[in-house]
This record gives structure tokens, C-alpha cells and sequence, in this order.
């Protein structure tokens, strides 16, 4: 069973920094690309960012390039989200995701609230 656990989220004010984990189980870790998404009050989830199997190749929404970094770390099964110059539009709950085969699989998120 493909099982994503978050954790990092918290409370941080305008231009702190989080960085979120992501631990990965039963799955193949290295073989799949991973992927941040974030689901705001009140919105539809928004995808936030990947980092393909190796590491070596990522991708970020326009909203957080520059501001974000996407890493993994493939011998703990473990994927990264720091999260830098935060802003209250960043108020959401996080969710790491795989797809695998035909699924996709989400884990149960970590709130980031970013507020004064």
C-alpha cells in the first residue's frame, strides 16, 4: 500500500520560511517523479511543484518560481519542499502526490498558514 506522510506546516509570517517533508512508502521511491500540490480554503487544489526520479530535474508553478525549491532524497524515501519568502496567498494545506501506474496517490496534507 503507497502510503505519503507530510509534515513541516505551521504558522509563519510574511516572509518566513518552511520547509515541508514528505515521507514516501510502499513504492518504489526512485522510480517515480513526485509532486507538491496545495489545496487553499474555499479553492481547487493547484499543483506546486516536481522533481522527477532522479532529482535532477524539477518544475515549479509560476506563483512560487524563484521562491520555492523541490528536492529529494531517495536513500530515506523522503521529498522536500522549501518554501522561502512566504507570502499569505501561501495560506493552504500542502499535499506531496505520486502517480504510480494508473493511480495516484496524495497523502493527507500539513497546514501552512502564513499571517502576521
Amino acid at each position: 500500500e503507497v502510503r505519503l506522510v507530510e509534515s513541516g506546516g505551521g504558522l509563519v509570517q510574511p516572509g518566513g520560511s518552511l520547509r515541508l517533508s514528505c515521507a514516501a512508502s510502499g513504492l518504489t521511491f526512485g522510480r517515480y517523479d513526485m509532486s507538491w500540490l496545495r489545496q487553499a480554503p474555499g479553492k481547487g487544489s493547484e499543483w506546486v511543484s516536481t522533481v522527477n526520479s532522479g532529482g535532477g530535474t524539477t518544475y515549479y508553478a509560476d506563483f512560487v518560481k524563484g521562491r520555492f525549491a523541490i528536492s529529494r532524497d531517495n536513500a530515506k524515501n523522503i521529498v522536500y519542499l522549501q518554501m522561502n519568502s512566504l507570502k499569505p496567498e501561501d495560506t493552504a494545506v500542502y499535499y506531496c502526490a505520486a502517480e504510480v501506474g494508473d493511480s495516484f496517490f496524495r497523502g493527507q496534507g500539513t497546514q501552512v498558514t502564513v499571517s502576521s
